[in-house]
């Protein structure tokens, strides 16, 4: 696609805490900020989650949207001067040319739980009339409720795509730029925690017995975590500085091996970074740093690795900081986009939380702890359910 978007503003809120200085301090002390959890079987895992969403509180004229994704939405929205941000924007430009596109893959669902699992339900058998379900547990509701929120009236929609989702959504608000259909777009990643998640993955044997060991050769699957962020995108010259963050490239593919398992040969993670890489006119050797999908599982870290080394970018420092955060799902790109700008800005790359050394099989560099040094050109892998798959290609210039 050849793209050159300005990444404008950009907030993340995880379980670093709220906004970018409490990520920036996660990431570089290195820490995890996962809490051991058990299920209701006593399986013993590990849980990424935001406090303080309870006391959180939705406009009421947005009243029907109320539930923890779009409480997580909102406090992401409310930090770093981000709604400021977009209204300045919207001033200049006109709402109807400010676009949201969102990645999440549950969405509100957790409302939907409560609702079977209510009094009124076990009492009659059915969901209540009124049940807000469009506004709460539908695909939709988080970029209908940004996007109110917010005061954008210019294409809105979602994508979900698993894992890939948030990271998939940056390359949609690049070809709405692109095509002229908006002037700038609001790209968000939202999931909040679920027990549809949770006992999901349990039920694939997906999850951690503890906590999640990226990369390592003990590794023995994921801790889940929730997530918001959102970044402010558009083309340079409508934010009147060259600098900064840049979106260059973005790769994406679906090799629709297997509903949960990667292709064994990393078809699909090589087309991905691949594609990047020749939509930025990147060598691997001009790449700095990658930041790794790198769920902890088995067969995902090691077609990772693989797609990686193929491709020639097995001497490149790599890291994932989902040993420190969780699996975000939905937004795990968006994650990665923050960690990589935050990493960029401060001249430091990230390390992998929790593992304690590389499986010794793999060929990537992995960086078990942070260190200091410049990143300008990075990669952001997402690999998602059904082998839908994205990497983005981030630039630094000053």
């Amino acid at each position: 696609m050849g793209i050159d978007i300005a990444v404008h503003r950009y907030t993340l809120t995880s379980a670093f805490g709220r906004g970018l200085a409490a990520n920036r301090a996660g990431l570089t002390g290195g820490r995890s900020a996962l809490s051991s959890y058990a299920l209701a079987d006593g399986f013993p895992c590990a849980l990424g989650r935001v406090s303080g969403l309870e006391d959180v509180a939705i406009a009421e004229r947005l009243a029907r949207y109320d539930c923890r994704n779009n409480r997580l939405a909102e406090l992401a929205l409310e930090t770093d001067g981000f709604k400021e941000a977009v209204a300045a924007v919207i001033r200049d430009v006109g709402a109807g040319r400010v676009g949201v596109v969102i990645g999440t893959s549950t969405s509100g669902i957790a409302t939907t739980e409560a609702a079977y699992r209510s009094a009124a339900f076990a009492r009659d058998g059915v969901l209540a009339a009124d049940f807000p379900y469009r506004e709460t547990h539908n695909v939709f509701s988080c970029a209908d409720f940004v996007r109110r929120s917010l005061g954008a009236q210019g294409p809105a929609l979602v994508v979900s795509t698993a894992c890939s989702s948030s990271a998939k959504a940056f390359v949609a608000a690049a070809r709405l730029v692109a095509s002229g259909a908006c002037r700038a777009v609001v790209v968000g990643g939202v999931d909040s925690l679920c027990d549809t998640t949770l006992y999901g993955f349990h039920s694939l044997g997906l999850l951690s017995r503890g906590h999640p060991r990226p990369f390592s050769a003990h590794r023995d699957g994921i801790g889940v975590g929730e997530a918001a962020g959102f970044a402010l995108v558009g083309p340079p010259t409508l934010f009147g500085a060259r600098g900064g963050l840049h979106l260059v490239g973005g790769g994406e593919s679906s090799d629709a091996y297997h509903m949960t398992a990667p292709h064994p040969e990393a078809l699909g993670a090589r087309e991905a970074i691949g594609a990047a890489l020749q939509d930025a006119g990147w060598a691997p050797e001009d790449v700095d740093y990658v930041h790794l999908h790198g769920t902890g599982t088995p067969h995902n870290d090691a077609a990772e690795d693989q797609g990686l080394a193929r491709l020639g970018l097995a001497g490149v420092p790599a890291g994932s900081t989902k040993g420190a955060i969780g699996h975000t799902l939905g937004a795990a790109g968006v994650c990665g986009v923050a960690f990589v700008g935050l990493g960029m800005e401060a001249c430091f790359m990230p390390g992998t939380a929790n593992t304690e050394a590389r499986d010794p099989t793999f060929h990537s560099d992995l960086l078990l702890a942070g260190r200091p040094g410049v990143i300008r050109r990075a990669l952001v892998n997402t690999f998602g359910f059904g082998g839908s798959n994205c990497s983005l290609a981030l630039e630094w210039r000053s």
